[in-house]
């Protein structure tokens, strides 16, 4: 099998049966990287000498007898997390510089098991899009149709696993910026409960939404990095203290007598004939595993587009304010005081999504607007939650599309915001709820571009979603198609 084809644990069979090196599985992923790179735009930095040097750091443990499951895999991560020592952006002019003194928990959990860094990935500007084109360098291509998006905001983390750039790398899930590049690049991508994963170290969007999570080639894979940067950290003052179950263990117990919910407000009019395809067929595959299904209902969804955009954009105009020029970042040269370097240091590094989206929630939280606006979509959130709760009391997990239509083609949608806040209209409910959720392969387009399943699980039901997922992937051949690219 080609190096670049291995999935996780494939590899590590490998590493550890001294079939290949980490060196030589990490040069096939630089030369890979090379090669596709110019027609896909995955990477924003890519840190070749660091990579071969921890590759050959993790030969060394290999060789002791000491290999964990991760060590010497040469993984990527979106450009939100801090890396020590290496340039991280969050794909914004005004970090275009910024080294970072410190990394964060999760990449510092991946790398402390022997995980190789190839690089840091491509994003919409501070994790603000669905398509990846408000990135300040340049838009990644979909591994599947180059005039397509990949998705977004993560969309350089679910085209870099596509185009075999990586055997697997981790995103960040605001509003679905995981599940959907992970549906729309036919990859496995996992969105945890809010709180299983540490913050510490993730550039903030939208601090009470942001999760951090694995995009992967198969749920097994999926399953091994989130049990890697799942946990507890002190340094996150909303991580949650509760034991990480072995997620492999369970993986094969299968689905028979598990209780799938429907929820109608999920499978509505105008939803892609491809993509209501896919969730038929997936149904019937569920049937015959053994699964049962039940009609539920969540009837605040059609709340949860303008909720989130009022919560989301609030919570980024307060942690984008730190952007002043002043500590670090982008400074203006141009400007006489430092009211005016402020002002100009900011316009000239934001991109227009994030203006939009700061003006949105500044105003959202201004006096005589912060009750008829962020209360409201406050207390419609809480509404939303109870949704979740309530229809969880009849069943194990939920099913649903991930994303109203297959990947766009790039440009289609970027003068038009409000069409573009829609794409998410299937995942925002679950970060407003604060639950788990998985995007796995179910199909493809009759233009050849994969559709994704959504598996909504209970809070900290991370255990089920991946059995769930697992048990459909193993039915189905849709994981093992690749990008063509």
């Amino acid at each position: 099998m080609n190096i670049i084809d291995m999935t996780i644990h494939e590899l590590h069979a490998a590493l550890k049966g001294k079939q290949l090196s980490s060196v030589e599985a990490t040069t096939a992923m630089l030369a890979r990287i090379a090669a596709v790179e110019p027609q896909v735009g995955s990477f924003i930095t890519v840190t070749s000498e660091q990579a071969l040097a921890a590759a050959a750091a993790a030969d060394q443990i290999i060789a002791a007898g000491e290999c964990h499951l991760l060590t010497g895999i040469p993984l990527a991560l979106k450009d939100i997390f801090l890396t020590e020592g290496i340039r991280t952006t969050c794909g914004s002019r005004i970090l275009n510089n910024f080294i970072p003194p410190y990394s964060a928990t999760s990449w510092e959990k991946l790398r402390d098991r022997g995980a190789v860094l190839l690089g840091k990935l491509n994003q919409d500007e501070f994790a603000m899009g669905s398509s990846n084109e408000s990135s300040a360098f340049g838009v990644t291509r979909n591994p599947w149709d180059t005039t397509c998006i990949p998705g977004g905001s993560s969309g350089g983390s679910a085209a870099a696993v596509a185009a075999r750039q990586a055997v697997a790398t981790l995103g960040t899930d605001t509003g679905g910026s995981i599940r959907q590049p992970a549906s729309h690049c036919g990859c496995v991508g996992l969105k945890p409960t809010y709180g299983r994963v540490s913050r510490y170290g993730v550039i903030a969007y939208a601090s009470s939404l942001d999760q951090v999570g694995p995009l992967t080639r198969d749920v097994a894979d999926c399953a091994a990095m989130l049990e890697a940067v799942a946990g507890h950290d002190p340094k996150d003052s909303t991580s949650v203290d509760t034991p990480v179950p072995n997620y492999a263990a369970t993986l094969t117990h299968g689905v028979k007598g598990l209780k799938i919910g429907l929820p109608k407000e999920y499978f509505i009019e105008g939803l892609d004939p491809d993509v209501q395809k896919a969730m038929d067929a997936a149904i019937e595959t569920y049937r015959r595993l053994g699964a049962e299904f039940v009609d539920i209902s969540l009837p605040h969804t059609g709340y949860a587009v303008a909720t989130y955009y009022l919560i989301a954009t609030a919570e980024a105009s307060s942690n984008l304010a730190r952007y002043e020029g002043v500590r670090f970042g982008h400074r203006s040269n141009k400007a006489e005081g430092l009211i005016d370097m402020m002002t100009k240091s900011r316009s000239e590094g934001f991109g227009a999504e994030v203006k939009r989206r700061i003006m949105l929630g500044t105003y959202a939280l201004s006096s005589g607007y912060y009750d008829a606006y962020y209360v409201k979509a406050q207390k419609v959130r809480t509404l939303i939650m109870n949704d979740f709760i309530t229809a969880f009391a009849d069943v194990d997990v939920m099913l649903t599309p991930v994303a109203p239509t297959p990947a766009f083609k790039i440009g289609e949608k970027i003068n038009d915001p409000l069409q573009m806040y829609l794409s998410d209209i299937f995942t925002i409910p679950v970060n407003l709820a604060g639950t788990c959720a998985m995007s796995l392969p179910a199909g493809f387009s009759a233009a050849g571009l994969p559709v994704g399943l959504q598996l909504i699980g209970k809070p900290f039901g991370e255990e089920t979603i991946l059995r769930a997922g697992y048990a459909f992937e193993q039915a189905t051949e849709w994981h093992t198609r690749k990008a063509t690219i």
